[in-house]
């Protein structure tokens, strides 16, 4: 098996990035939050940034077609601390 890897400090393969941005990550900070990659030395940043713009995303492509980022990802509303 080949395995290329994105990041060496947690040891994230490409395929392992294709998987999150394949189950929603579309950002280099979504790919940290499911897997750590980028969030040590950050030299694998650029990298994850290309891997997620060679693939399409379906939020991304919800956010293109001019629906607002609220409308997906309603339960966010829910975590949102209250003003004082």
């Amino acid at each position: 098996m080949n395995r290329v890897f994105v990041c060496n400090c947690f040891g994230v393969t490409e395929a392992q990035v294709k998987k999150h941005a394949e189950d929603g990550a579309c950002t280099p900070r979504q790919i940290a939050s499911a897997c750590k990659a980028g969030t040590d030395c950050g030299s694998c940043v650029r990298r994850i940034q290309a891997l997620l713009g060679r693939g399409a995303c379906p939020r991304r492509e919800l956010v293109e077609q001019g629906d607002s980022a609220v409308a997906l990802a309603p339960q966010a509303q829910d975590q949102l601390p209250e003003a004082a």
